[in-house]
């Protein structure tokens, strides 16, 4: 009875195993939805210094909504197929991620109307959470490092009350940091893997 039991996860673990590996081949463990996501903080930042924090909001919360699209793109432009394989469990995953992040932003915008910093620190909350599902998704541990850290940063930038270009900055880098760090790790892992066939 043991023994069956044992095969049966072990053949769970394998299908969960597979499933990651078909999001980290499609993704790129990630990364590249990482990257954009830096780079949309990083030109809200400009937004926010040149214009206002109310048109910054507008831009992150807009912006938001390209971030999968301008990866799938990107992943394409670099030989990735962009898409995982229809029938993926983690796909839904995801899709649940991200509908629970989109539920969070009325929360956002509420504190915003009490102070304009507060949204962003909130967004780096929020996304932060988001990451740490990732850890699942993709089976890479580095997302519960992004996520905790960006999550501590809210709460030490709301601390010190640090501006608007405070809070956006710290979001951009910390992103594009840990998404190249994946991207770099996703291609070094390929080689490798390449090297035995």
């Amino acid at each position: 009875m043991i023994e069956k039991l044992s095969n049966k996860f072990e053949a769970k673990d394998d299908t969960f195993k597979k499933a990651q590996y078909d999001m980290c081949q499609a993704y790129a463990n990630g990364s590249i939805g990482v990257i954009v996501s830096g780079l949309i903080w990083l030109i809200t930042s400009f937004i926010s210094h040149q214009y206002s924090p109310s048109k910054a909001i507008g831009t992150l919360f807009f912006g938001g909504m390209f971030i999968f699209p301008l990866s799938m793109l990107l992943c394409k432009s670099i030989g990735l197929s962009g898409t995982h394989t229809k029938g993926n469990p983690l796909g839904n995953l995801a899709m649940e991620g991200t509908i629970l992040m989109m539920m969070c932003l009325p929360l956002a915008l509420g504190l915003s109307i009490q102070q304009k910093e507060w949204f962003f620190q909130a967004m780096l909350l929020i996304i932060g959470g988001r990451y740490l599902t990732f850890a699942t998704i993709y089976g890479k541990k580095v997302y519960w490092i992004l996520g905790t850290l960006l999550g501590i940063s809210a709460l030490i930038l709301f601390k010190l009350k640090v501006q608007s270009l405070g809070s956006l900055l710290t979001g951009s880098c910390i992103e594009i940091s840990f998404g190249l760090f994946m991207l770099i790790s996703f291609r070094r892992d390929n080689k490798k893997s390449q090297q035995f066939y």
